[in-house]
């Protein structure tokens, strides 16, 4: 009697059965990878890759970013779901296992997709590069490299007076010339798995700046989402640092170090000048907390024209400076970064200073 009123719930529920029981699974994996970087990179480098340029590939058919309209419905789906509800004859057994199914899909499909990425070896072991503590000596030296490569290049860019850079073309430009980028760089370093992708612009690209979110990569849809609202000589570089999200570096100082890396290897002066810019700023930034005056002496030999380029971005930001979207987006960001084993929160995106200084000064 029990065996067959065992079959009988199984039959009934099979289609419930078969997302908890793959949920099951996905968390034994989720569990093993986090207590495995082999096991990690064999998913990151392999399965998952493959997965992500799958989602990749199909939503880059689409022109506008499938995540942002799935978010921007949401409330009209949530409505939908709850009409349904009040129609079902069970509606609280039968809303409460579809959101079960749904839950489980999503989970299996983030373990499967990019949670390992988070527990591969790291960076610095990767691309062997000693990650030691650096000296001030050291911050300075790499922020006058940077400053001079800078300086050399500024006649190939495109400046508005006394103002912003321009980027003087698309995102689905930029899109081909990070590919090709990534391209260089995974013929280097065999572990970056490349694949054609497509950048896409965030409709609500200014209300989105509240928050101070200038892109963001989402596994469920495999789309490299930008903030086109934020300054042009910001956004190559944010886009290779999603793209390298895209391409398994979960981390945010590995995926910002790796950014860099992409853009260097880019045959293109803008994509180039937004790459060393972008680290110059985080290198300096490291370097007016341990001494200002040796900040200040990089800052006033950066070319006249990137100088006016950074003051009108203090300028552009005063306006989002302060927010409560800000707030909110960080707390969320900051929790989860933290539960997926970032213990450093928010501030891991700066910790990338140590990669990048060790990595210049010993390829320079």
């Amino acid at each position: 009697m029990n065996y067959t009123r065992l079959r009988s719930y199984i039959s009934k529920n099979k289609k419930y059965l078969i997302p908890t029981t793959f949920m099951a699974f996905s968390l034994l994996i989720h569990v093993i990878c986090r207590n495995s970087a082999i096991f990690s990179d064999f998913l990151t480098f392999g399965l998952s890759a493959f997965i992500r340029a799958i989602l990749s590939g199909v939503t880059s058919l689409i022109p506008f970013s499938l995540a942002e309209t799935v978010i921007i419905m949401l409330p009209i789906l949530l409505v939908y779901v709850f009409y349904l509800a009040l129609r079902l004859k069970e509606p609280d057994t039968r809303i409460v296992k579809v959101l079960v199914m749904i839950l489980c899909v999503m989970y299996a499909l983030f373990v499967f997709s990019f949670a390992p990425a988070y527990s591969t070896t790291t960076v610095d072991k990767l691309f062997e590069i000693d990650a030691s503590p650096i000296s001030t000596e050291e911050l300075y030296e790499t922020a006058e490299i940077l400053a001079s490569e800078i300086n050399s290049i500024v006649d190939d860019i495109d400046f508005e007076y006394g103002s912003f850079s321009r980027m003087n073309y698309d995102l689905d430009t930029l899109s081909m010339k990070l590919v090709d980028a990534y391209d260089r760089l995974g013929s280097k370093y065999s572990f970056i798995k490349n694949y054609n992708s497509r950048l896409k612009p965030i409709a609500l690209s200014k209300p989105m700046t509240h928050t101070h979110i200038s892109g963001v990569y989402t596994y469920y849809t495999g789309e490299t989402n930008i903030n086109t609202n934020f300054p042009d000589y910001t956004i190559p570089y944010t886009s290779a640092h999603e793209m390298a999200h895209a391409r398994g570096f979960a981390r945010e100082k590995e995926a910002n170090f790796v950014a860099f890396l992409a853009c260097e290897a880019s045959n293109d002066p803008y994509v180039k000048y937004s790459g060393k810019l972008s680290m110059l700023e985080y290198i300096t930034n490291a370097l007016y907390s341990a001494d200002s005056d040796l900040y200040y002496d990089i800052f006033y030999n950066l070319d006249i024209r990137v100088r006016c380029e950074l003051a009108a971005f203090g300028d552009f930001f005063e306006e989002y400076k302060d927010s409560t979207a800000s707030e909110i987006s960080g707390t969320v960001n900051d929790i989860y970064l933290k539960s997926q084993g970032q213990s450093e929160g928010e501030k891991s995106y700066g910790l990338v200073v140590d990669l990048a200084v060790s990595y210049i000064l010993s390829s320079r």
